[in-house]
Protein backbone atom coordinates (compact mmCIF):
# COMPACT_ATOMS: atom_id res chain seq x y z
CA UNK A 1 0.00 0.00 0.00
CA UNK A 2 2.64 1.89 1.22
CA UNK A 3 4.61 1.30 -2.41
CA UNK A 4 1.29 2.27 -3.95
CA UNK A 5 0.96 5.68 -2.06
CA UNK A 6 4.96 6.85 -3.54
CA UNK A 7 4.30 5.46 -6.95
CA UNK A 8 1.55 8.03 -7.43
CA UNK A 9 3.29 10.61 -5.26
CA UNK A 10 6.31 9.99 -7.93
CA UNK A 11 4.06 10.35 -10.87
CA UNK A 12 2.18 13.38 -9.79
CA UNK A 13 5.25 15.07 -9.29
CA UNK A 14 6.23 14.12 -12.79
CA UNK A 15 3.04 15.49 -14.32
CA UNK A 16 3.59 18.36 -12.64
CA UNK A 17 7.48 19.22 -14.25
CA UNK A 18 5.85 18.01 -17.38
CA UNK A 19 3.31 20.74 -17.12
CA UNK A 20 5.60 23.45 -16.36
CA UNK A 21 7.88 22.33 -19.10
CA UNK A 22 5.17 22.49 -21.26
CA UNK A 23 3.84 26.05 -19.67
CA UNK A 24 7.19 27.86 -20.34
CA UNK A 25 7.19 26.51 -23.79
CA UNK A 26 3.58 27.80 -24.63
CA UNK A 27 4.34 30.98 -22.75
CA UNK A 28 7.64 31.58 -24.69
CA UNK A 29 6.37 31.37 -28.08
CA UNK A 30 2.54 33.38 -27.13
CA UNK A 31 2.69 37.09 -27.11
CA UNK A 32 -0.91 36.74 -25.40
CA UNK A 33 -0.99 35.83 -22.04
CA UNK A 34 -4.55 33.58 -22.13
CA UNK A 35 -2.96 30.89 -23.45
CA UNK A 36 -0.53 30.15 -20.82
CA UNK A 37 -3.21 30.79 -18.27
CA UNK A 38 -5.70 28.21 -19.68
CA UNK A 39 -3.17 25.64 -20.01
CA UNK A 40 -2.15 26.06 -16.37
CA UNK A 41 -5.54 25.75 -15.21
CA UNK A 42 -6.60 22.83 -16.70
CA UNK A 43 -2.90 21.01 -16.02
CA UNK A 44 -4.52 22.09 -11.97
CA UNK A 45 -7.65 20.46 -13.00
CA UNK A 46 -5.83 17.25 -14.40
CA UNK A 47 -4.27 16.77 -11.33
CA UNK A 48 -7.21 17.44 -9.38
CA UNK A 49 -8.98 14.33 -11.38
CA UNK A 50 -6.28 11.87 -11.40
CA UNK A 51 -5.95 12.63 -6.85
CA UNK A 52 -9.65 11.68 -6.90
CA UNK A 53 -9.77 8.69 -9.18
CA UNK A 54 -6.84 7.07 -7.34
CA UNK A 55 -8.87 7.82 -4.36
CA UNK A 56 -11.84 5.76 -5.24
CA UNK A 57 -12.76 2.78 -4.00
CA UNK A 58 -11.09 -0.14 -6.46
CA UNK A 59 -11.86 -3.46 -4.30
CA UNK A 60 -14.82 -2.62 -2.49
CA UNK A 61 -16.46 -0.36 -4.75
CA UNK A 62 -19.21 -2.03 -7.34
CA UNK A 63 -18.26 -3.55 -11.04
CA UNK A 64 -19.43 -0.39 -12.57
CA UNK A 65 -17.34 1.86 -10.49
CA UNK A 66 -14.80 -0.64 -11.53
CA UNK A 67 -15.00 0.37 -15.11
CA UNK A 68 -15.11 3.74 -14.69
CA UNK A 69 -12.40 3.62 -12.77
CA UNK A 70 -10.55 2.18 -15.67
CA UNK A 71 -11.87 4.27 -18.17
CA UNK A 72 -10.93 7.46 -16.15
CA UNK A 73 -7.29 6.77 -15.37
CA UNK A 74 -7.25 5.50 -19.39
CA UNK A 75 -8.14 9.17 -20.18
CA UNK A 76 -5.85 10.53 -18.25
CA UNK A 77 -2.88 8.62 -19.21
CA UNK A 78 -4.22 9.14 -23.19
CA UNK A 79 -3.46 12.92 -21.75
CA UNK A 80 -0.09 12.64 -19.95
CA UNK A 81 1.68 9.92 -22.61
CA UNK A 82 1.67 12.77 -25.55
CA UNK A 83 2.52 15.18 -23.84
CA UNK A 84 5.97 13.43 -22.28
CA UNK A 85 6.71 12.31 -26.31
CA UNK A 86 5.99 16.04 -27.20
CA UNK A 87 8.78 16.82 -24.76
CA UNK A 88 10.99 14.56 -25.57
CA UNK A 89 10.96 15.42 -29.22
CA UNK A 90 11.21 19.22 -28.03
CA UNK A 91 14.18 19.02 -26.24
CA UNK A 92 16.19 18.53 -29.86
CA UNK A 93 15.38 22.17 -30.17
CA UNK A 94 18.24 23.39 -27.93
CA UNK A 95 20.57 20.86 -29.86
CA UNK A 96 21.42 24.08 -31.82
CA UNK A 97 22.77 26.01 -28.88
CA UNK A 98 26.07 23.71 -28.65
CA UNK A 99 27.27 24.91 -31.26
CA UNK A 100 26.38 28.35 -30.22
CA UNK A 101 23.26 28.97 -32.43
CA UNK A 102 19.53 30.28 -32.31
CA UNK A 103 17.07 27.56 -30.70
CA UNK A 104 15.11 26.42 -33.69
CA UNK A 105 11.58 24.84 -33.14
CA UNK A 106 11.96 21.91 -35.95
CA UNK A 107 11.78 19.15 -32.78
CA UNK A 108 8.61 20.74 -31.07
CA UNK A 109 6.93 20.80 -34.53
CA UNK A 110 7.14 16.94 -34.70
CA UNK A 111 6.76 16.45 -31.18
CA UNK A 112 3.30 17.99 -31.90
CA UNK A 113 2.73 15.84 -34.78
CA UNK A 114 4.04 12.52 -32.63
CA UNK A 115 1.68 14.03 -29.85
CA UNK A 116 -1.42 13.74 -31.87
CA UNK A 117 -0.21 10.45 -33.62
CA UNK A 118 -0.06 8.75 -30.20
CA UNK A 119 -3.49 10.03 -29.20
CA UNK A 120 -4.97 8.82 -31.62
CA UNK A 121 -3.62 5.34 -31.66
CA UNK A 122 -4.40 5.17 -27.85
CA UNK A 123 -7.53 5.63 -28.50
CA UNK A 124 -8.11 3.76 -31.41
CA UNK A 125 -6.48 0.54 -29.43
CA UNK A 126 -9.26 1.56 -26.69
CA UNK A 127 -12.48 2.02 -29.18
CA UNK A 128 -11.58 -0.27 -31.94
CA UNK A 129 -8.64 -2.94 -31.73
CA UNK A 130 -9.96 -3.73 -27.71
CA UNK A 131 -12.33 -5.99 -29.70
CA UNK A 132 -11.01 -6.68 -33.07
CA UNK A 133 -10.00 -10.10 -32.42
CA UNK A 134 -8.50 -12.39 -34.42
CA UNK A 135 -7.75 -16.41 -34.86
CA UNK A 136 -4.78 -17.82 -35.10
CA UNK A 137 -4.69 -21.33 -36.02
CA UNK A 138 -1.69 -23.60 -35.94
CA UNK A 139 -0.72 -27.06 -36.34
CA UNK A 140 1.11 -29.32 -33.51
CA UNK A 141 2.99 -32.36 -34.33
CA UNK A 142 4.21 -34.67 -32.16
CA UNK A 143 5.45 -38.23 -32.01
CA UNK A 144 3.82 -39.67 -29.45
CA UNK A 145 0.75 -38.35 -30.32
CA UNK A 146 -2.11 -41.61 -30.40
CA UNK A 147 -3.53 -42.21 -33.83
CA UNK A 148 -6.96 -41.55 -32.62
CA UNK A 149 -6.00 -37.90 -32.30
CA UNK A 150 -4.28 -37.08 -35.35
CA UNK A 151 -6.03 -33.85 -36.62
CA UNK A 152 -7.83 -33.19 -33.39
CA UNK A 153 -9.07 -29.52 -33.00
CA UNK A 154 -8.52 -27.74 -29.73
CA UNK A 155 -9.65 -24.09 -29.16
CA UNK A 156 -8.41 -21.96 -26.66
CA UNK A 157 -9.48 -18.77 -25.04
CA UNK A 158 -8.83 -16.89 -22.31
CA UNK A 159 -8.47 -14.03 -20.14
CA UNK A 160 -12.20 -12.68 -20.17
CA UNK A 161 -12.23 -10.20 -17.64
CA UNK A 162 -15.86 -10.32 -18.48
CA UNK A 163 -16.64 -7.63 -15.61
CA UNK A 164 -14.93 -5.31 -17.90
CA UNK A 165 -17.88 -5.38 -20.19
CA UNK A 166 -20.57 -4.59 -17.41
CA UNK A 167 -23.98 -6.13 -18.47
CA UNK A 168 -22.89 -5.76 -22.64
CA UNK A 169 -22.53 -9.46 -23.86
CA UNK A 170 -22.04 -8.10 -27.84
CA UNK A 171 -18.32 -8.45 -27.46
CA UNK A 172 -18.88 -11.93 -25.58
CA UNK A 173 -21.32 -12.95 -28.35
CA UNK A 174 -19.24 -12.40 -31.17
CA UNK A 175 -16.36 -14.65 -29.26
CA UNK A 176 -19.00 -17.30 -28.92
CA UNK A 177 -19.94 -17.44 -32.45
CA UNK A 178 -16.46 -17.38 -33.39
CA UNK A 179 -15.15 -20.28 -31.05
CA UNK A 180 -18.63 -22.52 -32.48
CA UNK A 181 -17.67 -21.63 -36.01
CA UNK A 182 -14.49 -23.43 -35.89
CA UNK A 183 -16.15 -27.15 -34.89
CA UNK A 184 -13.70 -27.73 -32.48
CA UNK A 185 -13.09 -31.24 -30.56
CA UNK A 186 -12.52 -29.50 -27.18
CA UNK A 187 -12.82 -25.95 -25.80
CA UNK A 188 -10.36 -24.70 -23.49
CA UNK A 189 -10.41 -21.62 -21.15
CA UNK A 190 -7.23 -21.21 -19.17
CA UNK A 191 -8.34 -19.10 -16.70
CA UNK A 192 -9.42 -15.46 -15.45
CA UNK A 193 -12.93 -15.47 -16.36
CA UNK A 194 -13.91 -12.14 -13.82
CA UNK A 195 -11.87 -9.09 -12.51
CA UNK A 196 -12.11 -9.26 -9.27
CA UNK A 197 -15.94 -10.88 -8.18
CA UNK A 198 -17.64 -14.45 -9.46
CA UNK A 199 -21.26 -12.14 -9.66
CA UNK A 200 -19.87 -9.91 -12.67
CA UNK A 201 -20.33 -13.72 -14.88
CA UNK A 202 -23.63 -13.92 -13.67
CA UNK A 203 -24.66 -11.81 -16.96
CA UNK A 204 -23.11 -14.06 -19.11
CA UNK A 205 -23.61 -17.43 -18.14
CA UNK A 206 -26.55 -17.86 -20.70
CA UNK A 207 -23.69 -16.38 -23.42
CA UNK A 208 -20.96 -18.61 -22.84
CA UNK A 209 -23.74 -21.53 -22.28
CA UNK A 210 -23.77 -21.61 -25.82
CA UNK A 211 -19.94 -22.66 -26.59
CA UNK A 212 -20.35 -26.30 -28.17
CA UNK A 213 -17.57 -28.50 -28.78
CA UNK A 214 -18.12 -32.71 -29.31
CA UNK A 215 -15.82 -33.52 -25.94
CA UNK A 216 -17.33 -30.35 -24.10
CA UNK A 217 -15.87 -27.14 -22.57
CA UNK A 218 -13.01 -27.13 -19.64
CA UNK A 219 -11.71 -25.15 -17.56
CA UNK A 220 -8.87 -23.96 -15.20
CA UNK A 221 -9.04 -20.63 -12.73
CA UNK A 222 -6.21 -17.72 -13.01
CA UNK A 223 -5.32 -15.37 -10.72
CA UNK A 224 -8.65 -13.08 -10.75
CA UNK A 225 -10.85 -15.61 -10.27
CA UNK A 226 -9.93 -16.20 -6.74
CA UNK A 227 -11.44 -12.97 -5.35
CA UNK A 228 -8.38 -12.01 -4.16
CA UNK A 229 -8.22 -8.70 -5.58
CA UNK A 230 -11.63 -7.69 -3.93
CA UNK A 231 -12.22 -6.70 0.19
CA UNK A 232 -14.08 -9.32 2.08
CA UNK A 233 -15.80 -9.17 5.23
CA UNK A 234 -15.14 -12.11 6.50
CA UNK A 235 -13.62 -15.63 5.00
CA UNK A 236 -16.40 -17.00 4.35
CA UNK A 237 -17.79 -14.45 2.04
CA UNK A 238 -14.78 -15.09 -0.01
CA UNK A 239 -15.62 -18.62 0.05
CA UNK A 240 -18.98 -17.96 -1.01
CA UNK A 241 -17.62 -16.25 -3.76
CA UNK A 242 -15.60 -19.09 -5.20
CA UNK A 243 -18.43 -21.08 -4.74
CA UNK A 244 -20.79 -18.99 -7.03
CA UNK A 245 -17.55 -19.27 -9.34
CA UNK A 246 -18.08 -22.94 -9.33
CA UNK A 247 -21.46 -23.16 -9.50
CA UNK A 248 -21.93 -20.44 -12.69
CA UNK A 249 -19.31 -22.52 -14.48
CA UNK A 250 -21.47 -25.84 -14.31
CA UNK A 251 -24.60 -23.69 -14.99
CA UNK A 252 -22.77 -23.16 -18.29
CA UNK A 253 -21.99 -26.78 -18.86
CA UNK A 254 -18.17 -25.76 -18.19
CA UNK A 255 -15.84 -28.80 -17.21
CA UNK A 256 -13.65 -27.00 -14.13
CA UNK A 257 -10.58 -28.79 -13.61
CA UNK A 258 -9.24 -28.09 -10.37
CA UNK A 259 -5.94 -29.96 -9.98
CA UNK A 260 -7.74 -32.67 -11.41
CA UNK A 261 -7.77 -34.40 -14.76
CA UNK A 262 -10.35 -35.45 -17.39
CA UNK A 263 -9.36 -38.27 -19.89
CA UNK A 264 -10.54 -37.86 -23.35
CA UNK A 265 -11.43 -41.00 -25.47
CA UNK A 266 -11.43 -40.89 -28.87
CA UNK A 267 -11.83 -44.31 -31.47
CA UNK A 268 -9.79 -46.80 -29.34
CA UNK A 269 -7.07 -44.00 -28.18
CA UNK A 270 -7.30 -41.59 -24.73
CA UNK A 271 -4.76 -38.74 -23.43
CA UNK A 272 -4.88 -36.59 -20.32
CA UNK A 273 -5.89 -33.51 -20.39
CA UNK A 274 -4.71 -32.22 -16.69
CA UNK A 275 -6.32 -28.83 -15.71
CA UNK A 276 -4.53 -26.98 -12.18
CA UNK A 277 -5.52 -23.91 -10.28
CA UNK A 278 -3.66 -20.96 -10.64
CA UNK A 279 0.09 -21.39 -9.68
CA UNK A 280 1.55 -18.35 -9.58
CA UNK A 281 5.36 -16.74 -9.62
CA UNK A 282 5.64 -13.84 -6.94
CA UNK A 283 3.32 -11.84 -5.57
CA UNK A 284 0.56 -14.57 -7.31
CA UNK A 285 -0.60 -17.40 -4.40
CA UNK A 286 -0.04 -20.65 -5.27
CA UNK A 287 -2.93 -23.14 -5.67
CA UNK A 288 -1.91 -25.47 -8.36
CA UNK A 289 -0.60 -29.09 -7.08
CA UNK A 290 0.31 -30.68 -10.60
CA UNK A 291 1.24 -33.64 -8.62
CA UNK A 292 -1.73 -33.96 -7.06
CA UNK A 293 -3.81 -33.63 -10.61
CA UNK A 294 -1.40 -36.36 -11.90
CA UNK A 295 0.53 -38.39 -9.67
CA UNK A 296 2.58 -40.30 -12.49
CA UNK A 297 3.87 -37.35 -14.52
CA UNK A 298 6.81 -39.31 -15.59
CA UNK A 299 4.21 -41.97 -17.90
CA UNK A 300 4.13 -42.22 -21.17
CA UNK A 301 0.80 -41.49 -21.56
CA UNK A 302 0.15 -38.17 -23.99
CA UNK A 303 -0.90 -35.27 -21.65
CA UNK A 304 -2.27 -31.74 -22.32
CA UNK A 305 -1.77 -29.54 -19.30
CA UNK A 306 -3.58 -26.63 -18.94
CA UNK A 307 -2.16 -23.82 -16.45
CA UNK A 308 -2.89 -20.08 -16.19
CA UNK A 309 0.80 -18.81 -15.56
CA UNK A 310 3.35 -19.67 -18.23
CA UNK A 311 5.98 -19.05 -15.52
CA UNK A 312 4.70 -22.63 -14.15
CA UNK A 313 5.98 -24.30 -17.63
CA UNK A 314 9.30 -22.31 -17.21
CA UNK A 315 9.86 -23.32 -13.13
CA UNK A 316 8.38 -27.25 -12.95
CA UNK A 317 8.06 -28.85 -16.86
CA UNK A 318 10.47 -27.28 -19.52
CA UNK A 319 13.57 -29.32 -19.78
CA UNK A 320 12.40 -31.70 -16.72
CA UNK A 321 13.41 -35.03 -17.41
CA UNK A 322 10.87 -36.06 -14.42
CA UNK A 323 8.06 -34.73 -16.51
CA UNK A 324 6.53 -36.05 -19.36
CA UNK A 325 3.87 -33.28 -20.63
CA UNK A 326 3.80 -33.14 -23.95
CA UNK A 327 1.71 -29.13 -24.48
CA UNK A 328 0.85 -26.94 -21.67
CA UNK A 329 -1.83 -24.18 -22.49
CA UNK A 330 -1.58 -20.68 -20.73
CA UNK A 331 -2.99 -17.34 -20.60
CA UNK A 332 -2.29 -14.57 -17.85
CA UNK A 333 0.11 -12.38 -19.67
CA UNK A 334 -2.07 -10.68 -21.94
CA UNK A 335 1.08 -9.46 -24.06
CA UNK A 336 0.69 -6.55 -21.27
CA UNK A 337 -2.03 -5.70 -23.95
CA UNK A 338 0.65 -3.89 -26.27
CA UNK A 339 2.52 -5.48 -29.06
CA UNK A 340 4.72 -3.54 -31.59
CA UNK A 341 5.64 -5.91 -34.86
CA UNK A 342 7.17 -9.22 -32.67
CA UNK A 343 8.01 -7.66 -29.33
CA UNK A 344 5.95 -6.97 -26.26
CA UNK A 345 6.55 -4.96 -22.81
CA UNK A 346 5.81 -8.51 -21.30
CA UNK A 347 8.98 -9.55 -22.36
CA UNK A 348 10.64 -7.96 -19.09
CA UNK A 349 8.41 -9.68 -17.33
CA UNK A 350 7.76 -13.39 -18.56
CA UNK A 351 10.38 -15.08 -20.81
CA UNK A 352 7.52 -17.15 -22.55
CA UNK A 353 4.50 -14.50 -22.98
CA UNK A 354 3.09 -15.45 -26.31
CA UNK A 355 2.80 -17.61 -28.81
CA UNK A 356 4.42 -21.25 -29.13
CA UNK A 357 7.82 -22.36 -27.44
CA UNK A 358 9.33 -25.70 -26.89
CA UNK A 359 12.18 -26.49 -24.09
CA UNK A 360 15.64 -27.60 -25.47
CA UNK A 361 14.69 -31.20 -25.65
CA UNK A 362 11.51 -30.42 -27.80
CA UNK A 363 9.55 -32.58 -25.80
CA UNK A 364 7.24 -30.06 -24.10
CA UNK A 365 5.59 -27.51 -25.87
CA UNK A 366 4.14 -24.68 -24.71
CA UNK A 367 1.18 -22.11 -25.89
CA UNK A 368 0.46 -18.78 -24.32
CA UNK A 369 -2.28 -17.08 -25.12
CA UNK A 370 -2.51 -13.43 -25.04
CA UNK A 371 -6.18 -13.44 -23.67
CA UNK A 372 -9.25 -11.84 -25.28
CA UNK A 373 -10.00 -9.51 -22.99
CA UNK A 374 -8.45 -6.35 -20.64
CA UNK A 375 -8.02 -5.49 -17.37
CA UNK A 376 -6.67 -2.38 -15.51
CA UNK A 377 -6.62 -0.25 -18.99
CA UNK A 378 -9.74 -1.04 -20.96
CA UNK A 379 -7.24 -0.99 -24.70
CA UNK A 380 -5.21 -2.71 -26.65
CA UNK A 381 -2.28 -1.48 -28.51
CA UNK A 382 -1.82 -4.07 -31.01
CA UNK A 383 -1.96 -7.28 -29.00
CA UNK A 384 -5.39 -7.99 -30.44
CA UNK A 385 -7.55 -10.36 -28.63
CA UNK A 386 -6.80 -14.08 -29.96
CA UNK A 387 -8.70 -17.13 -29.99
CA UNK A 388 -6.26 -19.79 -30.53
CA UNK A 389 -7.10 -23.22 -32.99
CA UNK A 390 -4.84 -26.25 -31.91
CA UNK A 391 -4.55 -28.87 -34.58
CA UNK A 392 -2.72 -32.17 -33.14
CA UNK A 393 -1.06 -33.93 -35.65
CA UNK A 394 0.67 -37.19 -35.61
CA UNK A 395 4.36 -36.87 -36.60
CA UNK A 396 5.04 -39.24 -39.74
CA UNK A 397 7.74 -41.96 -39.28
CA UNK A 398 11.34 -40.53 -40.56
CA UNK A 399 11.67 -43.03 -43.55
CA UNK A 400 15.59 -41.70 -44.15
Amino acid sequence: MRLGIILIIVIAALNVAVDIYIWRRLTAFCHRRWPGVVYAWSSLLLLVYMITVVCLPRNSGSDGMLVAIMWMLYAYVTVYLPKYVYCIFSFFDYLPRLWRRRKCYAGSVAGIAAAVFVFAVMWWAALANRTDYHVNYMELEFDNLPAGFDDYVIVQFSDFHVGTYGNDTTFVSRIVDEINSRNADIVLFTGDIVNRRSDELVPFVPVLSRIDARHGVYSVLGNHDYGDYSSWKDEAAKAGNMKLMRSLQRQMGWKELDNTTAWLRNEADSIALIGVENWGDPPFTVYGDLQKAYPQLSDSVFKVLMSHNPAHWDSKIADNDTVNIDLTLSGHTHAMQMQIGGWSPAAWRYSKWGGLYSDKSDRHKLYVNIGVGTVALPARIGATPEITVLKLKKKAPNTK
